[in-house]
């Protein structure tokens, strides 16, 4: 099983051509065929997905790897059902609180997803995952001040005292917390390791009245999610109406008619703002 293992650490480089070619080497296991998985995905090959998808069993660990190909590909309701459905077999498996919350955080349910996280962090309340987690419900729900709030119990149990500077997520999250402040020296260095990083610089961009600075980031973005494809428009009618482009404009229009005509937005209150944008 060495090429199996060897085929893991090359995934977790990111390196996913080397992966698949060590774990070509390995006989058939259960983990070589959820290796696969999530290798086919990075490439975005479907068919190789398929392929993978069926041979996966009902196995606490195949289901888990499902589970986290569905939560990659935004389908988070198929997510919540698979982990719940393994805390229903195992209810110490703690950790898969965490994973529900974040789903029904990813679906905008931020009462429910606090709700969940709270019986984690009754027994791990120094979790950087979960108390992020816990300040980013309450940033949706209420306001910077009460998300920052919740991470001083890192801050207080940290034994170096710096614990903002020494974790990415936590310097991100205080610049969108603190509504924007430091965003240049923070946000650009973590545009390849924070995805919402560049989204953020974008929004930042974008309250600053520099539209061309907020182009040259998101430009190349293929949008996934609703957020992303609104984003996008704004940007696009910000260039579009500076720079008096037609085609910028109509490229926005395009943008907001994709949500506000998708069947999971029309009757929301964005994908509404959207098709009157058009």
């Amino acid at each position: 099983n060495i090429p199996v293992y060897k085929a893991c650490c090359c995934y977790a480089l990111q390196q996913y051509k080397e992966a698949e070619e060590e774990a070509a080497k390995a006989p058939k296991s259960d983990l070589k065929e959820r290796l696969l998985f999530h290798t086919a995905h990075k490439r975005n090959d479907e068919s190789a997905m398929m392929a993978h998808h069926q041979a996966l069993t009902d196995s606490r660990e195949d289901q888990l790897g499902l589970a986290a190909i569905q939560y990659l590909r935004s389908h988070f309701q198929e997510a919540t059902d698979i982990y719940k459905q393994l805390l229903v077999d195992d209810r110490e498996h703690w950790a898969l609180n965490v994973y529900i919350a974040f789903c029904y955080y990813k679906l905008d349910i931020y009462d429910v997803a606090l709700e969940i996280l709270s019986s984690y962090l009754a027994k791990y309340p120094h979790s950087i995952t979960a108390v992020n987690l816990k300040a980013c419900g309450h940033y949706q729900l209420y306001n910077g001040k009460a998300a920052e709030q919740e991470l001083r119990v890192l801050q207080q149990a940290s034994s170096s005292g710096n614990i903002f500077q020494e974790h990415d997520l936590l310097q991100h999250n205080l610049v969108v917390f603190r509504n924007g402040e430091n965003a240049i020296q923070v946000l650009p260095p973590l545009l390849d390791i924070i995805p919402e990083a560049r989204l953020n610089l974008v929004i930042y961009h974008l309250r600053s009245d520099e539209a061309q600075e907020a182009f040259n980031l998101i430009k190349d973005l293929e949008p996934t999610v609703p957020r992303e494809y609104i984003l996008k428009g704004v940007v696009f009618a910000a260039l579009g109406q500076r720079t008096g482009s037609r085609e910028h404009v109509r490229m926005a229009q395009q943008l907001f008619q994709l949500v506000g005509a998708s069947a999971s937005e029309c009757d929301t209150i964005p994908g509404r703002q959207c098709m009157a944008s058009c």
